[in-house]
């Protein structure tokens, strides 16, 4: 009869170690490391030596929601993915656009879509209004981001149609992509659609934006290392309350973002 039992209550009640969540490792205990390019506003960027913007704040409310002190992290773009391979960085807070590429190397939590724009110096005087226009002129882009793979793109592209190819000038942070297009550098700029309207905002008699929006609904999304399910869902679970108690959508506000740019 007592073995009975022992056996009905080895099978009722839950082993508690066996049914917890598991709590992701981090890089620094009590804080979560997150990886930032922070020279791309709105999102990321510096503004007298504090780091700010929609991505800023809100990894730090991610970070509070789970417990952790928010540890933000400058790194160029290009080296996200190896930091966070390296166990340099937690998670990649970033604005960073998911793709097939990316996403064979990392895990990803999305939470919005985003578009990208060309811009071009005030007046536009090469007379650019679309991606069909850039052959033979010189692109700025930042390294490793998305916008490198389009102006990539408009080579094979241009090289296809009988033009003369564009060169892709690729610099460490989009403040070096608009400084060489505001120097003459370049001839243009690839950016996300938010980054090219705060840039226009900054320095409106510098730049502007030609034709349309390009691919748009991009999605960007936080990223996690391959197969760190207890970091994806730790963070994700954070994502989705903010989400929730309205946080997000009064960042999206406070950073001037479409609110169309949800993906919740």
């Amino acid at each position: 009869m007592f073995m009975r039992a022992l056996l009905l209550a080895t099978i009722l009640l839950p082993a508690p170690l066996a049914a917890a969540k598991a709590d992701p490792s981090l890089v620094s205990a009590g804080k979560l490391t997150y990886g930032t390019a922070a020279s791309f506003a709105p999102f990321e960027y510096q503004d007298n030596g504090q780091f700010t913007g929609f991505d800023i704040d809100f990894g730090n409310a991610i970070a509070k929601e789970m417990g952790l002190a928010p540890a933000p992290l400058n790194i160029d773009f290009g080296g996200l993915i190896p930091a966070l391979q390296g166990k340099r960085v937690d998670i990649i807070n970033s604005a960073m656009y998911m793709n097939p590429t990316r996403a064979a190397v990392v895990d990803f939590i999305p939470y919005m879509n985003i578009g990208d724009s060309i811009i071009v110096a005030k007046g536009n005087p090469l007379n650019i209004h679309s991606r069909a226009d850039v052959c033979g002129h010189r692109i700025a882009v930042t390294l490793g981001a998305i916008e490198e793979t389009y102006a990539r793109e408009d080579v094979v592209n241009c090289k296809k149609a009988g033009k003369p190819a564009p060169q892709v000038m690729t610099l460490p942070t989009g403040q070096d992509s608009a400084l060489s297009l505001g120097q003459h550098r370049a001839d243009l700029e690839y950016d996300s659609t938010p980054g090219a309207l705060e840039l226009i905002a900054a320095r409106p008699g510098v730049y502007e934006i030609a034709g349309a929006p390009f691919a748009e609904n991009t999605t960007i999304g936080i990223a996690v290392r391959k197969g760190d399910t207890a970091m994806q869902t730790a963070v994700s679970d954070a994502v989705h309350k903010l989400v929730a108690d309205g946080t997000y959508a009064a960042l999206l506000k406070k950073y001037n973002l479409p609110a169309s740019g949800s993906i919740f």
